[in-house]
């Protein structure tokens, strides 16, 4: 039976909840409203399983392999805008789906909840498109996974590095047709704190019918939080400067305990393909820096290279360094710090509204307008872009000499 005795070890991935054979663990949220396993210790047993599939108790130990590394751009470019960055998962997912196969991710219920669910059509795969910087509820879709995957189907299944390692964990075996997924991740902020920013947004903006946490408003490299109408009209669009929940996300300080010191911070994988942001694209091909979005694209294993060569007819790629692209990716390796006030923040969320509770951690001063000001005209002057290559030559640089 799963004992929880420090949260720091649980990433909420299910995948114990979803091997028990008599289905006596349920995930219910705690006060932070993260999803924790609880055991009916009445009809609990005790086989073990679910001990044994945890990915965290039962770490794999990470060795090297080849991989193999790109940088893409998806053709359609409404598709690309669409997406955090390039378009590099959509790629994936219509193969997928073009083999008859069923494609999971995480998606926006009617009212904003996040949660992983499955796609079986080329035109609903729009609810996968962007990130999503709140913890999904995985649900039942590892059993599901595992039942299309049964049936001899091509099963797509994306998620964070955790919830991946618990997929493969609870399937305990590989599958010729599956192909799996993992971003790189920040941190999960909590889904309480969602909750309570979209109260406030609710106060504020009324009836909204999208969000995007990655809109490219203003461009790719000053991307927005965005809310839009039934119609697709802009309705708020604030980036990292004045968006609140996004201050918060990037102040870490509503992030899962066991993201402060998350296991599966790595290069090599247990995933077919991991993904992340190319900013810095232009030190690859500049013809490819056209502040609309780039994938980086890292594949594991010889299913996720042959899989690639036919998702690569719907793109722009190039082939670069596996070393080269992955010396910049910071998140990939090293967890997030934990704020120092992050209890208090918390602690708050109890008792506080959505309004009070961002405007007292997160408070839209006069340097905040400041900041979003100067962003701003950066972009309508053209300037931004080049000042971001050149920050980003200057880190790359800095990085190299502190690795020698």
């Amino acid at each position: 039976m799963i004992a929880l005795h420090d949260r720091k070890a649980c990433t909420g991935c299910t995948a114990c909840a979803a091997v028990c054979p008599v289905q006596c663990i349920q995930m219910i949220p705690d006060e932070e409203g993260f999803l924790y396993p609880v055991v009916d210790t009445e009809t609990c047993i005790h086989c073990g399983r679910c001990e044994q599939v945890c990915p965290v108790s039962a770490k794999r130990e990470e060795k090297s392999f080849p991989q193999e590394a790109y940088v893409l751009q998806h053709r359609d470019e409404d598709v690309r805008h669409e997406s955090t960055s390039g378009g590099a998962f959509s790629a994936i997912a219509e193969w997928i789906i073009g083999q008859g196969g069923v494609v999971f991710g995480a998606a926006f219920t009617d009212d904003f909840t996040v949660i992983h669910t499955a796609v079986v059509e080329k035109k609903d795969l729009w609810k996968f498109r962007n990130s999503k910087y709140v913890q999904s509820d995985v649900g039942r879709t590892y059993e599901e996974a595992a039942a299309c995957l049964s049936q001899g189907r091509w099963v797509c299944y994306s998620g964070t590095p955790c919830q991946i390692e618990g997929l493969a964990a609870y399937l305990g075996k590989p599958y010729e047709r599956l192909i799996t997924v993992d971003i790189v991740c920040h941190g999960v902020p909590s889904p309480l704190i969602w909750r309570k920013y979209l109260e406030m947004q609710d106060g504020k903006l009324g009836s909204y019918a999208g969000i995007r946490f990655r809109d490219k408003y203003y461009g790719y490299k000053y991307s927005t939080l965005s809310f839009f109408d039934r119609v697709g009209k802009t309705i708020y669009a604030h980036g990292i400067d004045t968006d609140q929940m996004i201050r918060a996300f990037f102040s870490d300080i509503c992030d899962r305990p066991s993201c402060y010191h998350c296991p599966f911070k790595k290069r090599y994988r247990v995933s077919d393909f991991t993904l992340w942001d190319c900013f810095d694209v232009f030190l690859y091909d500049r013809r490819m820096d056209d502040d609309r979005g780039t994938s980086s694209v890292l594949i594991h294993t010889d299913k996720g290279r042959q899989v690639f060569s036919e998702v690569k007819k719907q793109a722009r790629c190039r082939q670069v360094s596996p070393d080269l692209l992955t010396s910049c990716a910071k998140e990939m390796f090293h967890s997030v710090s934990p704020n120092p006030r992050r209890g208090a923040f918390f602690e708050d969320a109890r008792h506080l509204s959505g309004q009070e509770l961002f405007d007292r951690y997160f408070p839209e001063t006069a340097r905040v307008r400041c900041a979003r000001f100067l962003r701003v005209s950066m972009y309508r002057l053209g300037i931004y872009a080049p000042v971001k290559r050149v920050v980003t030559r200057v880190k790359r640089i800095r990085r190299r000499q502190r690795q020698a």
